[in-house]
């Protein structure tokens, strides 16, 4: 089936496309007769993103199109471009210039672009040769940080007609003498997976590169390719920026249904809490789906995970198959991941494993099933990765979701639902990164000598940078030019002469080799080292990743080596413990890389328990039962766990909690520790940044450490043995008018606030990574953070810039504060569990108590615990009567 978006309301210049395209024929007629033959060679008709793009592209008009893998989107980026250059050439016009820039989050991506590209420009101007025209040839070359320095050199003397290059690769080239005259004249710009850059730093550096090659060549036509996103016109503004205080003009081409999608959900087993069953017969259908398709991609949300499931999957399939078997993700070796991309191109592997690391549109061949194992956390990510199936026009989409737990089932249910109807999930994009700032600030004071007002409206141009402050802008300034003099005497240099009297700054002679030294926004990350402290004797015992060290505080436990240590102190790379074979877990293993759920597709997941409640109380269990088979397509095991699991909740609790009604469940765990569950299914996000406002005020109130377990579906303060406090008073001590501020100075001290300061230090050339050639280990980048931060005052950029990420990008504080507002004004209850006995927890409570002990419960642990507490559950009933 196809479609176009409907016609939504106009912003301004940003404009959504709704009338009927333009035929087969009429396209043509706007080709260069060479072009219009070599694509009716190769293709039967041109699909709607090409017949609403390459109109508007050969108008000059700027263009974002939405649209699903595999439905024509880079060519029709393409096509009027080449068809431009061709004219030139026929006309002798064509110089050793840059007139396209193609720009691409991965670098895999942008050597597949090339050899993709070079198809129709060879086949074109054989075209020509057929017919006995002549035409130039028109040079497509990658530029990246893998471009070996004698391809650079080359590029210099003939420069590409189309340059395929990184954000970080754009923003030194800005900065390249030589090579930065041939990008004066640039005309086209492409922007490819628009959706994974723009929702992060680099889309913030991009960004200002973009307005900056802007004012060097005078103005572009951008063009934007993204699978299917939300918000759609905030993203559109990204992609242009703005002129003034208006974006600049963008035409939207979304396409939507235009491919058949065929999604399922899948519940392993009748019974969601026999998790060992449900472990294996979760390999019994993943053996099932590779003996009957072709090939596989199975997706899992960590890097453990699909490391896990490949080595059970290989055990369960058996040697022979181990050669058709890959695993793929980032923490692989370059050799080893290509190897896999190549394999799986040539159709030599039956079944790859990964987590994130496919998602995106590198070329990987023929894919006829994808199966996501537990959920992918937003609507959009789910569609990207099923996306890769299927990925050619006439191909259906077939994605399996395997559910793991009730919590998943759920949320699958609603996610397969959501992606059917076209609902996305909207992405969040940073405001004002000031490290980001920084570098582009050092970059554009070795072009020439700038007034402040003039570079001040060329960064507002960026959609990132559009409500910058002149107070923030002019701090960074001062700190780059070297105004806080207390920096020098802590060997932090200037990176530009900055004179506030005339209003200008400029280029300082070594800041451009910090430049391109130091340039980028990735963060390296750095391996922690365990010393466990025994008997006054200091012991190293293993290493744990920087992601997972920003969770701990003292008092956590974690389990390393499948044995339990409690974190006594964190200091420089080192974590001091303690054996802790008493106590339970704090903190998992996988907390560090798993994806958190987004905002929107959490506000769905309530409003579906809001309505299976009220089906379930007022038409009873066997109707609800077939309307979530009628209404959700859901299979007998799925409706009936799904039904299973919410009247379980209602019989203890009497309801379940909503996007309406948080429910608050008081717990003693088996060590005698009080704990207070917030029921609050608002993602991973804003329950973190509500879960640290909480446990800074409980420790206040108790003036002790109180722990913290974290999910998508709520969070857990768990208080020390024989420690209390007033409920009502801890609600009533976190308003959405101060919870920045509390978690201002709940941050503070932790490890996140070390390690993103570190980052931010890094990006704002505060930290270096490499000086005259040499590469400053991150344990020296470590060491100057700890000594620098303590002189620093929150209004410093680069703390300012901290503090931002952690709340903002990090956590998710603009939503925590709607949740604490809504409270505040009656539009969520904050609701009591009535219990007699406090070790019992109701079912909606056991995967989050359980999830903090993943490391050390084996499946049949699991399942024994929850049989445990059900079996204690009904016998409360049965007392209740």
């Amino acid at each position: 089936m196809r479609g176009v978006s409907t016609r939504l309301k106009e912003s301004g210049p940003i404009k959504f496309v709704d009338e009927h395209p333009p035929s087969d024929e009429e396209i043509y007629k706007l080709l260069d007769p060479y072009v219009a033959e070599w694509f009716k060679r190769n293709f039967k008709e041109f699909t709607l993103p090409q017949r609403y793009a390459i109109p508007r592209i050969k108008k000059g008009r700027n263009i974002l199109v939405f649209s699903p893998t595999g439905t024509g989107k880079t060519l029709a980026a393409f096509l009027s471009i080449i068809d431009h250059l061709f004219r030139l050439g026929k006309s002798n016009k064509l110089e050793d210039k840059i007139y396209c820039v193609y720009v691409s989050p991965l670098r895999a991506l942008s050597n597949d672009i090339r050899k993709n590209l070079l198809i129709p420009l060879d086949g074109i101007r054989k075209i020509a040769e057929e017919n006995g025209g002549d035409l130039p040839e028109i040079r497509a070359l990658v530029r990246t940080g893998d471009t070996p320095q004698y391809q650079r050199s080359k590029m210099l003397k003939k420069p590409p007609h189309i340059l395929i290059t990184t954000p970080e690769t754009l923003a030194i080239v800005l900065n390249a003498p030589k090579l930065r005259k041939k990008l004066s004249n640039v005309r086209w710009v492409i922007v490819d997976e628009v959706h994974e850059l723009s929702s992060n730093k680099r889309g913030a550096h991009l960004s200002l590169s973009l307005e900056r090659l802007q004012n060097l060549s005078g103005g572009f036509i951008r063009i934007g390719l993204s699978a299917t996103q939300a918000p759609v016109e905030e993203i559109a503004k990204w992609l242009v920026g703005y002129e003034g205080n208006r974006p600049r003009q963008c035409d939207i081409i979304k396409i939507s249904a235009i491919k058949a999608l065929d999604l399922k959900v899948i519940c392993p087993y009748k019974d969601l809490r026999n998790r060992e069953m449900v472990s294996a017969r979760l390999y019994n259908y993943l053996k099932r789906f590779i003996n009957n398709y072709r090939t596989v991609l199975i997706f899992t949300n960590t890097r453990s995970g699909a490391e896990r499931v490949a080595h059970k999957l290989g055990e369960k399939l058996g040697e022979k198959f181990l050669d058709y078997l890959g695993t793929h993700h980032s923490s692989l070796g370059r050799e080893i991941r290509l190897s896999v991309e190549d394999r799986l191109k040539k159709g030599e592997l039956k079944a790859v494993v990964t987590s994130t690391s496919l998602e995106l549109g590198i070329d990987i061949g023929y894919i006829d099933l994808v199966v996501q194992i537990g959920s992918p956390k937003s609507i959009a990510k789910g569609l990207q990765r099923i996306g890769r199936a299927g990925h050619s026009l006439s191909k259906v989409t077939k994605g399996r979701f395997i559910a793991m737990d009730e919590d998943d089932l759920i949320e699958l249910t609603v996610l397969v639902k959501a992606a059917e109807r076209g609902e996305i999930d909207r992405i969040h994009i940073p405001k004002n990164p000031l490290d980001v700032l920084c570098q582009h600030l050092v970059g554009m004071s070795l072009e020439k000598k700038w007034d402040i007002n003039e570079a001040y409206e060329l960064v507002k141009r960026s959609y990132n940078f559009h409500g910058l402050s002149w107070d923030d802008f002019i701090s960074v300034l001062k700190y780059l030019g070297g105004n806080y003099v207390d920096l020098e005497y802590r060997s932090v240099y200037r990176k530009l002469w900055f004179n506030e009297e005339e209003g200008v700054f400029g280029r300082k002679k070594s800041a451009r080799m910090i430049y391109y030294l130091n340039l980028g926004t990735i963060p390296e990350e750095a391996d922690y080292e365990v010393v466990l402290m025994k008997e006054k004797r200091r012991r190293r015992i293993g290493k744990l990743s920087e992601p997972f060290i920003e969770r701990l505080v003292p008092g956590d436990v974690f389990v390393l080596g499948g044995r339990k240590y409690k974190v006594l102190k964190i200091k420089s790379n080192l974590v001091y413990v303690r054996e802790a074979e008493e106590e339970k877990p704090t903190v998992p293993s996988w907390i560090g890389e798993m994806l958190p759920r987004s905002w929107d597709l959490s506000i769905k997941v309530g409003e579906f328990r809001e309505k299976l409640e009220e089906i379930i109380k007022s038409i009873g269990i066997s109707r609800a039962i077939s309307w979530l088979k009628r209404n959700y397509s859901l299979g007998t095991n799925c409706a009936e766990n799904i039904v299973r699991y919410f009247s379980d909740q209602i019989k203890i609790a009497g309801k379940v909690p909503t996007h309406k009604r948080i429910l608050l469940e008081e717990y003693i765990d088996e060590l005698g520790r009080w704990c207070i569950i917030f029921h609050a299914p608002f993602g991973r996000r804003v329950n973190d940044a509500l879960s640290r406002g909480y446990a800074y005020v409980s420790s206040q109130l108790s003036r002790t450490n109180v722990g913290i377990g974290v999910t998508d579906d709520g969070f857990m303060l768990i208080f020390p043995r024989g420690t209390r406090i007033d409920i009502f008073k801890l609600l009533n001590s976190l308003t959405y008018e101060n919870l920045r501020a509390v978690l201002k100075e709940a941050v503070k001290g932790t490890e996140l606030f070390s390690n993103r300061f570190r980052h931010c230090a890094v990006r704002s050339f505060m930290i270096l990574r490499a000086y005259k050639g040499h590469v400053i280990s991150i344990e020296k980048r470590r060491l100057r953070a700890e000594r620098l931060i303590k002189y620093l005052g929150d209004d410093f950029p680069v703390v300012k810039e901290t503090l931002r990420e952690i709340m903002e990008d990090y956590m998710d504080v603009e939503h925590a504060e709607e949740v604490l507002r809504r409270i505040y004004e009656g539009n969520i209850t904050v609701e009591l569990i009535k219990k007699r006995a406090l070790d019992i927890a109701t079912p909606f409570a056991h995967n989050l108590i359980l999830a903090s002990e993943s490391d050390i419960l084996t499946m049949k642990d699991r399942e024994a615990w929850l049989l445990s507490m059900y079996e204690k559950l009904n016998k409360m009933l049965e007392e209740r009567g």
